[in-house]
């Protein structure tokens, strides 16, 4: 039987090839021979297309045999079998893993069946912190959370780490704004029965034209929209053409929501944007509040990245935690546990520590 995946290895020594992070070049990190993109991309072509061949040929089988009665066509589509070409192992993932690694083997294993139906990616932007960078960032992300439980920095061990490229449409657009804000200015007069506030009230309108570049919306449903927000921004400058020989010893998924669907978010952001752009252009005021906005597009375009990410999982009192870094700057985003215990009991330290205080200011302004 064909083999339905390619993994990459080094043609001097045959380990596997991974892309490694800062580097430019696909790396063999047992020989250290060097191979640029475009020469891995040459030499596992034909591999790529006949793994793809093989795959749509296994799959054709299973459906003819109609082996999977009992699951529905939902499940069908989204759990699929592929064998590693380095040990033979049967790898099981779901429909929109693109490259993975092989839990027997190791090796990096790409799916080009993946790739039918999709787009390709216009570019990528390849990883620049290493596995240790996001252990370390993980321990500095702890640092400073006083209510955080003693047991869980004490105790805390990584359980799972994983380097992944997730996909992510770049909007560009030109647009044409306009907004009325409610503006009001204070005047305080005192006298000795009471405090007057005198409100001015004013109808202020700012219009104009803006460009805004590569705005990102993730293309994962399995990603969390809030997370993958909190991890920009990324440096653009480091995008590149994209090709599959950086997705070598990565995990990578292909989007399941489309730029269409993407768009609502992308316009959301805009807006957003936009309007904050014209009330920060409302100044010398003591009050501003928008009272509407209108943000219409003239010109927009959309382009698809890949984009680095690392998914890092720990666990405390049988709870999983889920932290992400931005592959690219080392930004880290996720939740922690906090002590009930330390919550209550700082509150109260401080008021005993400012009672005192408290006492002899009192009784400084009574004497």
């Amino acid at each position: 039987m064909a083999d339905s995946s390619v993994s990459y290895k080094c043609p001097n020594c045959g380990a596997p090839l991974s892309f490694l992070p800062g580097k430019k070049t696909v790396t063999c990190e047992y020989c250290g021979t060097e191979f640029e993109v475009s020469a891995i991309e040459e030499l596992f072509r034909d591999k790529q297309e006949l793994a793809a061949r093989a795959a749509e040929a296994q799959e054709a089988k299973w459906e003819t045999e109609d082996a999977g009665s009992e699951w529905t066509s939902d499940e069908a589509k989204t759990l699929h079998a592929f064998t590693c070409s380095s040990c033979g192992a049967e790898l099981v993932c779901d429909e929109n893993t693109m490259a993975t690694e092989c839990v027997y083997c190791g090796n990096p294993t790409m799916i080009p069946k993946r790739f039918d139906g999709m787009l390709k990616p216009d570019f990528v932007i390849p990883f620049k912190k290493t596995k240790q960078d996001a252990v370390n960032a993980l321990k500095e992300f702890y640092k400073g959370h006083m209510l955080l439980p003693s047991n869980f920095t004490a105790n805390n061990r990584v359980e799972a780490i994983q380097p992944m490229y997730v996909p992510f449409w770049l909007f560009d657009s030109q647009i044409t704004a306009q907004a009325e804000f409610r503006a009001e200015k204070h005047h305080v007069i005192s006298t000795p029965k009471e405090i007057i506030t005198e409100v001015s009230i004013y109808n202020c309108r700012r219009a104009g034209t803006m460009s805004f570049e590569r705005i990102p919306v993730d293309g994962s449903k399995k990603m969390d929209d809030t997370y993958m927000e909190s991890i920009e921004p990324f440096n653009y400058g480091d995008l590149v053409a994209f090709s599959a020989a950086y997705l070598t010893g990565y995990l990578a998924d292909k989007y399941d929501v489309t730029a269409e669907e993407s768009a609502p978010r992308a316009d959301k952001r805009v807006e957003t944007s936009a309007v904050e752009v014209l009330r920060d252009s409302v100044e010398g005021f003591d009050a501003v509040k928008v009272e509407n906005a209108a943000v219409i597009k003239d010109v927009g375009k959309v382009s698809y990245a890949m984009v680095p990410v690392w998914i890092l999982t720990t666990r405390y009192n049988d709870k999983p935690y889920t932290f992400m870094m931005n592959g690219q700057t080392g930004k880290v985003v996720g939740s922690l546990p906090y002590d009930t215990t330390k919550a209550f009991l700082y509150p109260a330290l401080c008021s005993l520590v400012l009672m005192p205080i408290l006492y002899f200011v009192i009784r400084s302004l009574l004497y």
